[in-house]
């Protein structure tokens, strides 16, 4: 049983052989038919083409689609690198429009400091909100003016808008501001136009209740209420917000000064006034009267 296994096996090695010489000596044909440069070599080349190229459809086709594939790709990879650069622009394009709408922010209150217009009396010191305050306070926060700037404690603070509150503490180059918002601060203020008396107390939110209201007669939403100087606490006339009503039927105050972007503020500081204690130093002392002469003299 094993010589025909054997017999068989040689003759599939000397067909292998067969078919692989022929093989390599039609290559070699066909390179040696491709170098040669004469007309006939290149009539036959021609006849050959003609002969199997249409055949050749079915086999061209996978490798057309590859290649168009591969384009394809190519292309996808390159849009792809497109967006990926115009993604890097538009998040520099955003840095820099967050970077102008901050100018724009602050030139808007550079410039509603410029406009806000106080008593004749009052000077100011204008000063940056450095950071805000982890002292002993909610609502407050530091500003880089102090003491060599001419900064006294108990001075109000005021934005374009209107009162911010009033200094605290003051060091040598800085100084803590405590907000009206805060529940430790208290002002006394007047309601304009009814002319009513009242404080506002905080309450560390941005729309305090008015207390001690000496009578709601005239008083109505979106009145103004303004500092009243009682107690030479505060300067008169300084803008703190209008009057809201909350739904329990309560007043309030909605604060005008801008919390959420404070960045410059003024330290108010009154000038003092030459007191005057009696009439001569106003008009001064009177020239001595010269004798009236006798008649007859």
């Amino acid at each position: 049983m094993a010589a025909p296994d054997k017999s068989v096996s040689h003759a599939w090695r000397l067909l292998r052989r067969l078919i692989l010489g022929i093989l390599v000596l039609s290559l070699l044909g066909m390179f040696f038919l491709s170098r040669v440069d004469s007309p006939r070599a290149e009539r036959i080349r021609m006849a050959i083409v003609d002969r199997f190229y249409p055949g050749f459809d079915w086999a061209l086709g996978p490798v057309t689609a590859m290649s168009r594939m591969l384009a394809d790709f190519q292309s996808y990879t390159r849009v792809y690198a497109q967006n990926q650069e115009l993604r890097g622009e538009l998040q520099r394009m955003k840095g820099w429009r967050e970077a102008a709408l901050q100018l724009e922010q602050k030139n808007a209150q550079l410039l509603a400091l410029n406009n806000v217009k106080l008593n004749p009396r009052l000077s100011f010191i204008t000063g940056e909100v450095t950071t805000d305050s982890g002292g002993p306070f909610s609502q407050s926060a530091l500003v880089n003016i102090g003491r060599q700037d001419g900064v006294r404690d108990g001075s109000a603070a005021v934005d374009g808008l209107g009162l911010v509150g009033r200094i605290v503490g003051v060091g040598e180059r800085t100084s803590r501001i405590l907000f009206v918002s805060d529940v430790n601060f208290s002002v006394p203020v007047v309601i304009v136009p009814s002319g009513r008396r009242a404080i506002v107390q905080g309450d560390n939110t941005v729309v305090p209740p008015i207390a001690f209201l000496d009578s709601q007669a005239g008083v109505q939403a979106g009145n103004r209420v303004m500092t009243s100087g009682d107690g030479n606490v505060f300067p008169a006339d300084i803008l703190i917000g209008q009057v809201v009503i909350d739904p329990q039927g309560r007043f309030r105050v909605r604060l005008a000064a801008d919390f959420e972007n404070l960045e410059f503020i003024r330290v108010l500081q009154t000038t003092p006034v030459e007191r005057i204690d009696g009439v001569g130093e106003i008009v001064g002392a009177l020239p001595a009267a010269e004798p009236v002469p006798e008649a007859g003299q």
